[in-house]
């Protein structure tokens, strides 16, 4: 048992604001604050784990987190993860990322979606795009490879003179 120091008395403390329900499905600015690499619960592979801090239009303050299965012995699920990363990537102005610290104090906008309840599972949100601030500068698409010239084609036997 630890003494605290003083009496506690709820009547005295402050009720709390924080509300856990989903916010509603939209677009919403917000600013990677978390990104961690984690190892699945089965151990065979590894996701990247973002938590985003909504800062507008609505809803300021609220959290919604994501998961991205970056190694994943499902390869849909490898092939899902990496479309929404490369999106992630290009809406944040990356266009390359080596480290999951590199993300932190990124600002975009993300489409949140409501995940219904499902068995033991409330509703919740659920993070489905991603997209730059308004007035930001889209990062410059990557130039393609230019292509390497054509074989020179020798002429058939027939075709000569």
């Amino acid at each position: 048992m630890a003494y605290l120091g003083q009496v506690y008395d709820t009547a005295a403390m402050p009720e709390s604001t924080n509300s856990f329900e989903p916010i509603p499905a939209g677009w919403y600015s917000a600013t990677i604050t978390e990104a961690e690499l984690r190892d699945t619960r089965s151990g065979s592979g590894q996701y990247l784990r973002i938590r985003y801090d909504i800062t507008g239009p609505e809803y300021q303050g609220r959290v919604v987190f994501s998961n991205l299965n970056l190694r994943n012995s499902n390869p849909k699920a490898e092939e899902i993860a990496m479309r929404q990363f490369g999106e992630l990537m290009r809406s944040a102005g990356f266009s390359k990322v080596q480290d999951s610290d590199e993300l932190i104090g990124a600002h975009i906008q993300i489409k949140v979606k409501i995940r219904p309840a499902s068995g033991e599972y409330e509703a919740s949100n659920e993070v489905a795009g991603f997209k730059p601030v308004e007035g930001s500068a889209m990062p410059a698409p990557a130039a393609p490879a230019a292509p390497s010239p054509a074989p020179a084609k020798a002429s058939p036997p027939w075709a000569k003179r």
